[in-house]
């Protein structure tokens, strides 16, 4: 079947920078490839990813124009002659697990490849569905897949209100895991005890290692998942349970970390940098993961929280509002 081009107002930035750089463009998206599919997009995930993305500081460099982007939900309007396991009207959501320079999702109509589409539990809406995957799989990643968690076990989670974080806090509590939660800020800690934290330590008032080891009668965590590092990192580190796992997924913090060798000598951890490459980029992996975070949807067990909504011309206020990191949740674009 052939289909026509469609004008899609779309973001593109000609240079890396603050959110500033970002324009949005009337661009010409063409019909689908053998093996892709177009999507008219009615929500759009925002991710730190894009952030850096934009900054040119993530794991691949803009190439200009630019775009960016690796979340959205809509409906397919058209479809590429080789794809056999979708159709026009489905309802989807985008799966990251494609390379910046070639597909994006900052757009009113999109082109993506079919292996990145996915027909999701119908209990989603749009807003929710576009703010699923990047979050949910590198949660799924670090937790189930490389984590192992068992139930019982004490999982801490470093700057729990990002979406990130609030994802890590109900696959801990799907798996029957114990979360604690760790926040700077006082006033978030009673959304996150409502979000499902068990526990919760505000961490510019608290002692991390001091709360953790009272909270676990002495144990500690048997898992950390930190995206900030910086300053606190030794204290943090020393509240790992005797070998414990420990994922480093992001430097939030620009500040210089401490190792704490003596706790690490004695307890033995396994720490580890973490990418969501892990699940995204192993097909075998990501089926696993598709199949436990589709369960867990479906039964109303992960739910993603939406924070903010902004239409696509405001997406510089967007950037700026996800870099004040004053957010609960996610930050979506409506189109």
């Amino acid at each position: 079947m052939s289909y026509l081009s469609k004008m899609s107002k779309t973001v593109v930035f000609h240079e890396a920078g603050k959110p500033e750089v970002l324009k949005v463009e009337q661009l010409e998206v063409p019909a689908p490839g053998p093996q892709e599919v177009r999507i008219q997009v009615k929500s759009i995930g925002i991710n730190r990813a894009d952030a850096m993305y934009r900054q040119g500081m993530y794991i691949e460099n803009p190439v200009f124009p630019a775009k960016l982007g690796y979340e959205a939900a809509g409906i397919i309007e058209a479809v590429g002659t080789d794809v056999t396991n979708l159709t026009v009207g489905d309802v989807v959501n985008v799966i990251p697990g494609f390379s910046l320079h070639n597909y994006s999702s900052y757009a009113e109509y999109i082109l993506m490849p079919s292996y990145a589409v996915h027909k999701y539990p119908t209990n989603l809406s749009y807003d929710q569905a576009a703010s699923l995957w990047t979050s949910y799989s590198t949660m799924y990643g670090m937790i189930v897949h490389s984590g192992k968690l068992k139930s019982g076990e004490f999982v801490v989670i470093n700057a729990a209100s990002s979406s990130a974080g609030l994802a890590a806090i109900q696959i801990t509590n799907y798996v029957g895991g114990i979360s604690i939660a760790l926040t700077t800020s006082p006033k978030k800690k009673e959304a996150l005890l409502k979000a499902g934290a068990s526990h919760v330590i505000v961490t510019s008032e608290e002692d991390i290692a001091a709360e953790v080891l009272k909270i676990t009668n002495n144990i500690g965590a048997h898992l950390i998942l930190d995206p900030v590092v910086g300053a606190k990192f030794s204290n943090l580190l020393s509240s790992v349970a005797e070998n414990g796992r420990v994922f480093v997924y992001g430097a939030l913090s620009h500040e210089p970390a401490v190792f704490p060798a003596f706790e690490v000598m004695l307890k033995t951890p396994t720490i580890k940098g973490y990418s969501a490459i892990e699940v995204l980029g192993n097909m075998e992996v990501l089926m696993q993961a598709i199949a436990f975070i589709d369960k867990g949807v479906a039964e109303g067990k992960l739910n993603p929280i939406i924070d903010k909504i902004f239409n696509l011309d405001e997406i510089v206020v967007a950037h700026n509002y996800l870099e004040s990191n004053q957010q609960f949740g996610k930050i979506v674009v409506k189109i």
